[in-house]
């Protein structure tokens, strides 16, 4: 009789190991650190250096230790972004560490950017922001939420878009000139007004925008933007367009930056016009906030925006968001890939209780 045959058994393959040099840059990429910072706009009409909103354009990082430093950025500004000096980002992380006599560690960062940059939308709040917390994590420094909210305020000088962009949400602030010896805090309540961003092909500096203002006010413009800002936040939570509409008006600092900020005076004329609830000065402009009426549908707004602008022969590019309620976050990805939750500000939902 002839034997019968034995049966090839197929064994499964081994997973390869991954070698040296792959092994090391998966624990390099297991043991990044991953920011998010909201863009933010400043004023919002009479809230001059006292009031931002969080929006939802973010300036997202990842970051891990290096031989050297290396930059590689994607998305809006790229070129801005990925320089290596001047950088914004990096000067404040070198800063903090030689200020506390820390050891400077070179760093590999990914950079993802939707802010636009010097235009009104909290660009170097959100920059500086994620030098602090680079600083802080990599140099090992002890410092809670108020500390690293305070070394913004300080660097900014007026920290409005500093504690939006940090807390999420609508911010409020009020302080010394300079930064020093402030409160912050931000408006408990969701806020779920659509916003419309005008930008402007070029930018402008801050600096240049704040040298246009005056050193005094009359008492009548500084008690008309007392009521107007207060009537603003109780318009902003009870969502009464008629009141954000009558409150967005100001009288300290968008009169005197009109003539560097074209595109101001082009929105003030729409603020009337239906589903339009507000127009304001994006910060220290050039850009403008406008404010839709969340009853209207959006997309018909804009789209008459458009054709306005487009009469006017300005080329002006729009950007369609909404506020964003979290502020700055951190994550520290672990090595089983699952990035943890370092810090993040949530807001409880309207009418979410807790469980017992």
């Amino acid at each position: 009789m002839k034997k019968a045959k034995k049966k090839a058994s197929i064994k499964p393959a081994r997973a390869r190991k991954p070698r040296g040099r792959g092994k090391a840059a998966a624990a390099r990429r297991a043991r990044a650190l991953r920011l998010q910072f909201p863009a933010t706009s400043a004023n919002l009409g009479p809230g001059f250096d006292a009031a931002a909103l969080a929006l939802q354009l973010h300036l997202r990082i990842t970051a891990e230790k290096a031989k050297t430093f290396v930059l590689k950025a994607r998305g809006r500004d790229a070129d801005i972004c990925g320089q290596a000096a001047p950088n914004l980002i990096l000067d404040t992380y070198r800063e903090i560490l030689e200020e506390h006599g820390r050891k400077i560690i070179p760093l590999k960062l990914k950079i993802n950017n939707r802010i636009p940059i010097g235009k009104g939308c909290g660009s170097s709040a959100a920059a500086r922001l994620a030098g602090i917390a680079l600083a802080v994590h990599f140099g090992k420094l002890r410092w809670n939420d108020e500390r690293m909210l305070a070394e913004a305020v300080k660097r900014e000088g007026h920290g409005d878009n500093a504690a939006a962009c940090w807390l999420g949400g609508l911010a409020v602030l009020a302080g010394e000139a300079g930064g020093g010896n402030f409160a912050a805090g931000k408006l408990p309540s969701h806020l779920p007004w659509p916003i419309l961003l005008a930008m402007p092909r070029r930018g402008l500096a801050t600096e240049e925008s704040r040298q246009a203002l005056p050193t005094s006010y009359e008492r009548e413009d500084a008690v008309a933007n007392v009521q107007h800002a207060m009537l603003l936040l109780l318009g902003l939570q009870t969502m009464r367009v008629d009141l954000v509409r009558k409150a967005m008006r100001d009288r300290m600092h968008e009169p005197y930056r009109e003539p560097l900020c074209p595109l101001l005076k082009l929105f003030g004329e729409l603020r009337e016009e239906e589903g339009i609830a507000g127009v304001a000065l994006s910060g220290a402009g050039p850009g403008v906030l406008i404010v839709l009426d969340p009853r209207a549908a959006g997309w018909k707004v804009i789209a008459r925006i458009r054709q306005y602008l487009k009469q006017q022969q300005t080329g002006a590019e729009l950007i369609p968001t909404v506020v964003e309620g979290h502020g700055a976050s951190f994550f520290w990805q672990r090595r089983n890939g699952r990035p943890q939750k370092i810090r993040q500000r949530r807001r409880r939902r309207p009418g979410r209780k807790k469980q017992a």
